[in-house]
């Protein structure tokens, strides 16, 4: 496995699954019992993705982003979605300034290396629509100037189910720019009684330090787009996402963006384990999370369950249909 400099700049280097454990270690100290949900989230990240974290109120869904944003060295935004939000408190404006008699752009939260997308579904469409462009491109455009966002950009977004109360659902054009959505569930037992007894004396998220910087980042995300994918597993993904597109069940397949977000993500997965190759169940691992949120159920096949579930049931029995590589 390639091996990294350290981020202070010592002459020791560590391999990639070395930082990656100790960056997971770091969250993990505060996100307890949800590993899956973690390493996810990593993916994500080392991806250059997006990430959409859909669960009820009160389960972490925002710890687990201002964890991830402090366990990196990197600028860190958060903006709390409201039904009054403008576009502009996001992107940013031009003010004039008297001074110079010329107007000056001052940007908005989005230009950060992790920006925290509170409750999205909260705030209107026109809102939502001013992430698309910088979640697709990396920049925004502003009075007709665009402005290059840093680098490495990653936005992740909460959201409570579509059923509350004061929601506003997301558009198919700004849930295909998550790479992933993932839900974090309630802890066990076990992990709730850890989380009230290591809360008896402040937040953990205070003493959590960052363990890489965003030069790590950039590189790591470099290293995954080296690792190696086998071109039998490249046609396994496609007759997934083929029968996505030629399901009698399904209104809406995956877009080419969907192909892509899997094949990059599979990549991550395998690095965060330690391989420089994919295997077969990165993909069948990422299919769900990747997919999903991308799909729209044809109403004959609607059930009680609510849309993201009916997604993940069609998806569980069409991989059923998909013959796996040997």
């Amino acid at each position: 496995m390639r091996r990294l400099q350290t981020a202070q700049g010592e002459e020791k280097a560590t391999t990639a699954a070395e930082r990656l454990a100790e960056l997971r270690a770091a969250i993990e100290s505060v996100i307890k019992g949800k590993p899956e949900a973690v390493r996810l989230a990593l993916v994500a990240l080392l991806a250059g993705g997006h990430l959409l974290v859909e669960d009820v109120p009160g389960v972490g869904k925002t710890t687990l982003a201002q964890a991830l944003a402090r366990a990196l060295d990197c600028t860190f935004q958060r903006i709390q979605f409201t039904s009054d939000l403008l576009p502009s408190d996001v992107t940013g404006l031009s003010v004039f300034n008297e001074r110079t008699g010329a107007f000056e752009f001052r940007a908005g939260p989005i230009f950060a290396n992790v920006v925290l997308a509170d409750e999205i579904n909260r705030t209107t469409p026109k809102t939502q629509s001013a992430l698309l462009e910088a979640m697709g491109e990396q920049h925004v455009t502003v009075e007709g100037t665009t402005h290059q966002l840093p680098a490495p950009f990653i936005v992740i977004a909460t959201q409570n189910p579509i059923e509350h109360h004061g929601t506003y659902p997301l558009p198919e054009s700004q849930l295909d720019r998550f790479m992933l959505r993932i839900r974090i569930g309630y802890p066990d037992t076990e992990s709730e009684k850890l989380i009230l007894r290591e809360r008896e004396q402040g937040d953990p998220l205070d003493d959590l330090r960052p363990v890489l910087t965003s030069a790590d980042v950039a590189e790591l995300q470099r290293v995954v787009m080296s690792v190696t994918v086998d071109d039998a597993l490249v046609d396994y993904l496609m007759r997934i996402v083929a029968a996505t597109r030629d399901s009698e069940m399904l209104d809406l397949g995956v877009s080419p963006r969907g192909t892509l977000a899997l094949f990059r993500a599979a990549q991550a997965l395998a690095l965060t384990e330690d391989r420089d190759y994919c295997v077969p169940d990165d993909i069948k691992r990422l299919v769900l999370p990747v997919f999903a949120h991308r799909l729209v159920v044809n109403s004959r096949f609607s059930s009680s369950l609510r849309r993201s579930e009916e997604a993940e049931a069609v998806l569980r029995e069409l991989l059923k249909t998909v013959s796996v590589p040997l």
